[in-house]
């Protein structure tokens, strides 16, 4: 599922920051290979209930999306060994999330 989402006129720059690196994460999980189905389906639903909170928008949409980075951070490290792309994408994800989220 790629995101096709033009960014809105008012996103702040961590949001369109957050809305570039999920497609990323997007594409590299694509991209990824055999993933555990419980991992798969796991990050599959931190990312879609990141995008539906950036979707809502809001004052606090940023930080929101922000509460998934341990969750994420978990993932990461059980996906590190074999899926190591998207893994510094995840990364990356995370970093922002916990930057946009202070």
């Amino acid at each position: 599922m790629a995101l096709t989402q033009i960014p809105d006129e008012g996103m702040s720059m961590s949001e369109d920051n957050l809305r570039e690196l999920l497609a990323r994460v997007h594409e590299h999980l694509a991209k990824a290979g055999p993933i555990d189905q419980d991992s798969r389906a796991l990050l599959a639903t931190l990312v879609r209930d990141i995008e539906r909170t950036l979707h809502r928008g809001g004052e606090d949409a940023v930080a929101k999306a922000a509460e998934s980075a341990p969750r994420l951070e978990a993932l990461a490290v059980q996906l590190e060994a074999q899926h190591p792309a998207l893994v510094q994408v995840l990364r990356q994800f995370i970093d922002l999330l916990a930057k946009a989220g202070i």
